[in-house]
């Protein structure tokens, strides 16, 4: 199996790291910075006192890449769209993509069957695009249970490692999911293969898509907003909101929203990914965490005030951050 990463920041580069341990071949297209400290220190991964250097063969031309069976998507799900093509010039005829980011993903609704069978979600995937040229045959759907974060160009800072997840959310590529996850779990990740990847995608949903934008609207950590009253309020009121969402489409949730509260305190202090983004000046994953749902909801007819509430506060927050 050769794997070929785009996007190897938090994430993409902790299973970057952990499959080259593993001894598989993989290939980085980065540029810049990033691909400078690649090709002279290899990707380092920081964990504790630990540090280390994993070799990798790093470009940014695609065609300087030996054709890969998997491509690894490390992007942000909202620069997918605009990565589509650089995609499309790392795909082999034979590759597959496993991706690895928050949200909802374009292929999500594909062959889901249902009251929401096919249906283009514009904050995931504007036009289609991405579900046109990426159909769920080709793809390996996966779920992140991580802290991690990039320190510098080509170094990942590892917090916490719980679970990365994947599956097939068409039931063809068995094999390569095998390879996939024995790769990782050779490699010191604690990978699992899961028969259901869309209800491990819709349950971290269900926390994302309420603390990672009421981080960012109050500047806050997890910790600090369930201690709020009125915070933790909103919060159970988005909870709710999606949850009806996902009874409607047949991804009914087995769990109630106290306990699940519990685990997330488990978290303490921690502060949301989007969070991070809003304090670096980036753009916010507010389409593909958030703004879906609110589509969702407006295509089945389901109520969900409170979800198109804080949608709006937090598009509102990113536009007027934006340099005029």
């Amino acid at each position: 199996m050769r794997v070929t990463v785009l996007g190897a920041g938090a994430v993409g580069g902790w299973l970057a790291a952990g499959l080259a341990r593993a001894g598989v071949p993989v290939a980085v297209l980065a540029r810049g910075a990033t691909l400078a400290a690649l090709r002279r220190d290899g990707l380092i991964l920081l964990h504790g006192e630990r540090r280390e250097s994993v070799p990798v063969l790093a470009s940014d031309h695609p065609a300087d890449l030996p054709p890969a069976d998997l491509l690894l998507l490390g992007l942000k799900s909202h620069d997918l769209p605009g990565a589509l093509p650089l995609v499309e010039r790392l795909l082999a005829p034979h590759t597959l993509v496993a991706t690895a980011q928050n949200g909802l993903p374009w292929w999500f609704l594909q062959g889901f069957g249902g009251p929401a069978e096919g249906l283009v979600l514009d904050g995931v995937d504007p036009g289609g695009a991405l579900a046109r040229a990426l159909p769920v045959g080709r793809v390996l759907g996966g779920v992140a249970h991580v802290g991690s974060r990039v320190e510098a160009p080509g170094v990942v800072r590892l917090m916490k490692q719980d679970r990365m997840l994947y599956g097939d959310p068409s039931g063809g590529n068995a094999a390569l999911l095998a390879d996939l996850v024995g790769a990782l779990q050779a490699g010191g990740i604690p990978a699992e293969a899961v028969a259901d990847i869309r209800m491990e995608v819709w349950l971290k949903l269900w926390g994302n898509s309420n603390m990672n934008p009421l981080s960012a609207l109050s500047r806050a950590d997890m910790q600090a907003m369930l201690e709020d009253d009125g915070v933790r309020g909103l919060v159970e009121a988005m909870m709710r909101e999606m949850a009806a969402i996902g009874a409607r489409i047949g991804l009914p949730i087995g769990q109630s929203i106290p306990d699940r509260l519990v685990v997330t305190r488990r978290l303490g202090a921690f502060r949301t990914s989007m969070l991070q983004d809003l304090e670096a000046g980036r753009r916010l994953e507010l389409g593909p965490v958030l703004g879906c749902l609110v589509d969702l909801a407006r295509h089945l007819g389901e109520p969900a005030p409170v979800l198109a509430g804080v949608h709006g506060l937090a598009r509102l927050l990113e536009a007027n951050l934006r340099p005029a």
